[in-house]
């Protein structure tokens, strides 16, 4: 963790971190970053490694409401809980995700860093809603519940 680490804390000094959280949760989650020097920096860690990892270096917590979270209300005592709900709220792998992915991507390519490609979206996605039915008045109608009858001596 110790390189994934550094990669963090480049993100917070560069402030990357603000309004790109979401995208900061896909590259951390779903992709293989390497370094300048073709050394591996993550092959893609899970949340609650993440989690571990922001609440060690003590990433402000207020960077969540851009995630639609209150700080506050989010595990205020368990700050690792907290930073996994964002990852939950950020959702890693929604579209959003992968927009704000391929900026943080485009301003960290100078500095030398390199990322595989994007997973492909897994099915059915979480993220996305059911697709809605094509012909309401196609859909069977829903069979009424038969009328029960009063029992003799009732």
């Amino acid at each position: 963790m110790d390189k994934l680490g550094h990669f963090v804390q480049l993100l917070e000094s560069r402030k990357l971190l603000p309004g790109k959280l979401r995208g900061v949760f896909h590259l951390l989650v779903g992709r293989k970053i390497q370094d300048a020097s073709g050394a591996e920096v993550s092959g893609g860690a899970t949340w609650r490694e993440i989690a571990a990892l922001f609440k060690d270096l003590r990433i402000d917590p207020q960077l969540i409401v851009s995630l639609g979270l209150d700080p506050a209300v989010v595990s205020p005592r368990d700050r690792r809980r907290c930073w996994y709900s964002a990852i939950a709220a950020a959702r890693p792998d929604s579209p959003e995700a992968r927009a704000e992915a391929e900026h943080l991507i485009a301003a960290l390519k100078p500095l030398g860093y390199t990322f595989n490609a994007a997973p492909a979206p897994s099915k059915p996605s979480l993220s996305s809603p059911p697709p809605a039915p094509v012909d309401p008045a196609a859909e069977p109608e829903t069979p009424k519940k038969p009328v029960k009858k009063p029992r003799k001596g009732q």
